[in-house]
């Protein structure tokens, strides 16, 4: 009569095991359907970025004590406001805006004359990216910032490296800061690669898809997806964490589960083997 009691028991552990699987696998899921919705919103806030400043500076602007320039979006399409503190750094004004017209994309920059007084939102955004941008390691080359929304009504700010040419893409070097929401206090710096990769298309080479190996996460973080979203012509991105676990992120964002390399499609596996010589 043992006997099938250990079958019993043997199969009540396979079970368990099987549902903790299922569980883990749904949590895996929910969690890269949240890294595609974040670097939908990066590509968003980053496209808005560059053709607002784009208009702004095509008024020849006095650009003298400046902050930084900050997105928004509106009911009728994104704003980007060029906001300045005064004498005492008590008041931020903003002194231009770049507005999207109906057309996606085309925006009309004017100056504020005279100045408003920043929101109490564009205020601590404006004070979350001096508190980012203070704390993070001084680079030689343009980044980028982003701001969007954070946890618990907190802020994500977002540091990456900017296109230096037109044909090279960079990835890597990045961070995404948690900030209070009142911009004051940094509550988590999250590093999301390392060495900067500046990854060359070559039309010659017709790549099928591109890979990089992460070290810091066994994730694919925020920024892979807005990678993949701005480069051009949109191709897959192989993620390898080991030989055995490669994630797969799509033209559109998505982001597949993750698989053994040999089955993961036109990625050079031999390379990825080796993972030691590609780790950022």
């Amino acid at each position: 009569m043992r006997r099938p009691a250990v079958v019993f028991v043997v199969l009540g552990f396979a079970l368990a095991a099987f549902a903790a699987a299922q569980t883990n696998d749904s949590d895996l899921r929910k969690y890269l359907d949240g890294v595609t919705l974040r670097g939908w919103e990066l590509y968003d806030y980053d496209q808005a970025a560059w053709h607002g400043t784009d208009a702004f500076l095509a008024l020849s602007p006095d650009s003298e004590g400046l902050a930084h320039y900050i997105c928004e979006k509106t009911p009728t399409g994104w704003m980007v406001v060029f906001p300045a503190w005064n004498s005492r750094h008590d008041r931020l004004l903003i002194l231009y805006e770049g507005l999207e017209g109906v057309q996606r994309g085309k925006f009309e920059a004017r100056k504020v004359d005279p100045p408003r007084d920043a929101t109490p939102e564009e205020t601590a955004k404006e004070k979350a990216l001096e508190l980012v941008i203070a704390d993070f390691p001084r680079q030689e080359r343009p980044y980028n910032t982003a701001i969007l929304p954070g946890p618990e009504g907190n802020l994500y700010v977002y540091l990456y490296p900017g296109q230096t040419k037109d044909s090279i893409w960079p990835i890597g070097g990045d961070a995404r800061y948690t900030v209070l929401s009142d911009g004051t206090k940094i509550l988590e710096k999250r590093q999301m690669h390392k060495t900067i990769l500046d990854m060359e298309y070559n039309p010659e080479n017709h790549p099928a898809a591109g890979f990089h190996t992460h070290i810091l996460s066994d994730v694919p973080e925020d920024t892979d997806v807005l990678y993949v979203l701005t480069r051009r012509p949109p191709i897959p991105e192989f993620i390898a964490i080991t030989p055995e676990k490669l994630f797969e992120v799509n033209p559109n964002g998505s982001i597949e589960m993750p698989k053994p390399c040999e089955t993961a499609g036109p990625v050079p596996c031999k390379q990825i083997k080796n993972l030691e010589k590609f780790k950022k």
